[in-house]
């Protein structure tokens, strides 16, 4: 549910989306945008895996005329795959393994959860890789089956698309603050400190509406693909402020000595208890796949599987220099 911080994670920033001084290592791969092709938006090293614009078209067709007699779950289980959009960059829930190609090379405790459910339908996985704003995008036109990516409960968001039951809980309430320099803390104390600065979010994010409704007043507000985008803007002076999840933030700093960033201490907005949990987006309508994603992660939650795969998927992270 944090969302969002991790885009400049990528897989060779990947070698940090949680997501170097602090600048990024590497260069993440091309995502693509609402705008781009799907074809556009398959990183480097997956050639082969990407739709060519004809077999796109015709697949839309075939979706849209299906769409008229099945409701998805039928159409996802003749059809045999399951098509699920994440932003690759949020380890340890998401993120690209450098040294794996086409689809092994997307990885995270939501990528195994996405095969989980793949299994449980008795169908192929198939990862769409892309920015967040497209993600949410692309399921609520229906692009797309899926949406597994740390999405977070947001009011918008429930009345854009399904969102499941929550499968993933912090052990305490997750904290969103703000991120900035070590020397401007002497001046941002709070929210009520940003009137003259330009401050810094994630678009489409739980951050985004903290930010819109819990920030009284800055000098601009600005919006970026992936937290960790503007984590490198606040720590090249671009922007005075990023909106953060805590956590998130903490590990950024961690694994990048030297970036002279600090988050606020004594601040955090505040959080309704209905944005809490990990969650699923499907399109609008689509009950029937609502209910039986939400009947696996009952057993997903019960079981603990979760949890033991987001430790597992941290040490990965750790190990690729993502953490």
């Amino acid at each position: 549910m944090w969302k969002r911080a991790a885009a400049g994670m990528a897989a060779a920033m990947m070698a940090v989306g949680i997501l170097s001084g602090c600048s990024v290592v590497g260069a993440a791969p091309t995502i693509a945008t609402d705008e781009e092709t799907e074809a556009q938006s398959i990183p480097a090293g997956t050639a082969g895996t990407a739709k060519t614009e004809a077999e796109d078209t015709e697949s839309t067709q075939v979706k849209s005329t299906e769409a008229g007699k099945k409701n998805r779950l039928e159409q996802i289980q003749e059809r045999g795959y399951l098509e699920v959009a994440t932003e690759p960059y949020f380890a340890p829930q998401e993120f690209i393994d450098p040294s794996k190609q086409g689809q092994e090379q997307y990885v995270g405790s939501d990528m195994e959860l996405a095969k989980l459910i793949a299994k449980e339908l008795g169908v192929e996985l198939r990862i769409v890789p892309l920015e967040f704003s497209a993600v949410q995008t692309g399921v609520t036109e229906g692009k797309y089956d899926m949406a597994i990516s740390a999405l977070a409960y947001t009011p918008a968001r429930a009345e854009a698309m399904e969102l499941s039951n929550g499968y993933r809980f912090a052990d305490s309430a997750v904290q969103y603050g703000l991120m900035v320099r070590n020397g401007d803390l002497e001046n941002i104390r709070s929210a009520d400190d940003l009137a003259d600065r330009v401050v810094v979010c994630q678009s489409g994010s739980l951050q985004e509406m903290f930010a819109q409704e819990q920030i009284p007043a800055c000098r601009e507000l600005k919006r970026v693909s992936a937290t960790t985008d503007g984590f490198l803007m606040v720590q090249e002076g671009k922007a005075d402020a990023v909106v953060t999840e805590k956590a998130t933030a903490q590990l950024y700093i961690d694994a990048n000595s030297g970036c002279d960033m600090v988050i606020v201490p004594d601040f955090s907005f505040a959080v309704d208890e209905s944005t809490q949990g990990t969650r699923i987006g499907m399109p609008k309508g689509e009950v029937e796949l609502r209910d039986r994603v939400n009947e696996i992660l009952a057993e997903v939650v019960e079981s603990g599987i979760y949890d033991q795969w987001y430790e597992e998927y941290q040490d990965y992270a750790r190990s690729l220099g993502l953490q």
